[in-house]
């Protein structure tokens, strides 16, 4: 269990000679805990065994490691728990949740830790590790990188961290609701939005500055929001509305979308996808958005499981949003992320281990059929600049 900064131990680099100056960076995190029994039910496994994974994209069909660090993360929570700076100096993990014994009984609980991974070493390593709220789970740099906020899920709060290179300080917390799972800036950086999943809500936070501020403007969702994006041009935000608290259900789901243009943002539109959306995604050239449906795919015995999930493109006309095509992936999809330059959609398969990599030419994206491992179980992912 890594228990301060000083943990230094557990931070084991495993690299490749990639180049320092290789770009754009993917950075995944393996979830080892969750297991099973001889019977097959759900049990958990001892820590120390997670992994963060730094990709190498510049051959995007062929991605290579970078790095492999021995860093606790989690599954528990939104699939965006680690993000790369805007600069790609520097990438922040969130330690959700660990484990511990009770009566010889092994259970996971919530942490309070965020990693800090300097990207500029060779190869990258771990900074430091500082204590924020309790079960730090989605976060987000700003625009600028010199601030990131994080949810802290069990405490209701969101905090607030200064970025100073690899220096990364909690400098105030913002009070939000229990269950706050997950933040993001808008790019424009004066508003942030987060997720109050259990409230089926957005709150907009104000930012002004180093200081975040939230005035108790909520925007209703489809039930149970568990992630959230935001177009490149600060006009539009879509959430994955999971609709039953993080797991499938056999029922379809929603995309909420959110006009934030005006002084009055608001949802204006419920679009239909699959079953248990948690990764969310949108391109950088603001013409596709991706939920990515779970579909039952992690529950072999319940009537509704399907072998593989599934994404659901999205097209963006302006502020019409309507579904384009559904596309097969892996077993237990969970994190998805745009390449930066628009051209590719990663889609990480927790169950398989791997990822899928999907190819996208204007607004048709296929699925090549190419297979990337993972080094683990892919819990969440980022892209970096």
């Amino acid at each position: 269990m890594l228990k301060h900064a000083a943990t230094a131990s557990l931070a084991l680099l495993v690299a490749t000679a990639i180049p320092a100056n290789a770009a754009p960076y993917m950075i995944v995190g393996n979830d080892e805990k969750p297991g099973a029994d001889a019977q097959g039910k759900p049990a958990v496994n001892p820590t120390g065994n997670d992994t963060v994974v730094i990709f190498d994209l510049a051959t995007p069909e062929d991605p290579k490691v970078v790095a492999s660090l021995k860093l606790e993360n989690s599954i528990v929570g939104p699939p965006v728990n680690l993000a790369i700076s805007p600069n790609g100096s520097i990438a922040l993990v969130a330690d959700s949740m660990t484990v511990a014994e009770e009566n010889g009984t092994r259970k996971m609980v919530p942490t309070d830790k965020v990693h800090v991974i300097d990207m500029k070493a060779n190869p990258p390593k771990l900074a430091q590790t500082i204590a924020v709220g309790k079960q730090p789970s989605g976060l987000s740099f700003s625009p600028k990188g010199d601030m990131a906020l994080v949810a802290n899920r069990a405490d209701g709060t969101v905090g607030v961290l200064k970025i100073d290179g690899t220096n990364v300080t909690q400098t105030g917390t913002v009070q939000i609701s229990p269950g706050v799972s997950h933040v993001v800036f808008t790019p424009d950086g004066k508003h942030a939005l987060a997720l109050k999943s259990p409230d089926n809500k957005v709150a907009v936070l104000d930012v002004d500055g180093d200081k975040v501020s939230y005035n108790k403007l909520d925007i209703p969702t489809y039930p149970f929001p568990y992630n959230i994006v935001v177009s490149p041009d600060s006009k539009l935000a879509f959430t994955a509305d999971n609709g039953n608290g993080g797991s499938s259900d056999g029922n379809a789901d929603a995309v909420t979308v959110i006009d934030l243009d005006g002084e009055h943002p608001r949802a204006i539109a419920h679009v239909t996808v699959g079953d248990a959306p948690e990764g969310l995604a949108i391109s950088p050239k603001g013409n596709l958005a991706a939920a990515l449906n779970v579909d039952g795919s992690n529950m072999k015995q319940a009537w509704f499981h399907h072998p593989n999930g599934s994404v659901t493109i999205l097209g963006i006309q302006g502020k019409t949003v309507t579904p384009v095509e559904t596309i097969e992936v892996g077993n237990f999809p969970e994190p998805m992320a745009f390449s930066p330059d628009g051209q590719y959609l990663y889609v990480g398969n927790y169950a398989d281990q791997d990822f899928s990599i999907l190819k996208v030419d204007g607004t048709k994206v296929t699925n090549t059929g190419k297979r990337l491992k993972s080094g683990g179980h892919p819990a969440s992912m980022r892209m970096g600049p």
